[in-house]
């Protein structure tokens, strides 16, 4: 049941679908996989805040919340400009030098950074995800259950995102669409970004 809730919930069109999408389109495949591993991790700090007693952590830090979700709002704004103005297609930004590893470890940290300000998360974690765990009684073979759970179900979702960006943007590429669809995706970032800053 778990599993199920937590494949539809990463499936859901959200900041961090557009995020893996963006990455995935204009730097490859491995760069949307840094990000659905970034989101991975920030869900599994979510897990062990709400052992934690994640609603305590979460008045807590409100204020550390806010500023991350603005971030990331912020960083997405940016991508989508980065879009707009770029004069290269998508895939020819694929062989771009930030498909380096430093571009692999910004991916990855922007995906942490944008789950860990994610209210959906939040939420998630310290009012739904209660009532599919017993979290008083956890032992270790329940914990690894949950974490495989997850890296399947929300890992799984965003890698599967990841391939089809990657994909479609080498199929709009060769249709010589790639300009539309950059400024496409581009004017979604803004949008989500946006969202994200003024919801903040």
């Amino acid at each position: 049941m778990l599993f199920a809730m937590m494949t539809a919930l990463a499936a859901l069109p959200s900041a961090s679908v557009a995020l893996v999408v963006t990455r995935a389109a204009t730097l490859g495949i491995a760069n949307g996989m840094a990000v659905a591993a970034g989101i991975v991790l920030g869900d599994l700090v979510f897990v062990a805040l709400a052992i934690l007693g994640l609603s305590v952590v979460a008045e807590a830090m409100g204020g550390l919340f806010m500023v991350l979700k603005v971030v990331g709002g912020l960083y997405l704004i940016g991508l989508g400009i980065s879009l707009w103005r770029s004069q290269g297609g998508l895939v020819a930004m694929t062989n771009s030098r930030d498909n380096s590893k430093r571009g692999l470890a910004t991916s990855f940290i922007s995906g942490f950074v944008l789950t860990l300000g994610d209210v959906k998360a939040i939420f998630f974690y310290a009012s739904l995800f209660p009532m599919f765990v017993e979290l008083s009684a956890l032992e270790v073979l329940d914990l690894v259950t949950i974490i495989a759970v997850i890296v399947l179900a929300v890992g799984g979702v965003k890698v599967l995102y990841a391939v089809f960006s990657a994909k479609a943007a080498l199929f709009l590429e060769r249709r010589k669409l790639q300009k539309t669809s950059q400024k496409a995706v581009g004017g979604l970032m803004v949008g989500v970004g946006g969202y994200l800053v003024l919801k903040a």
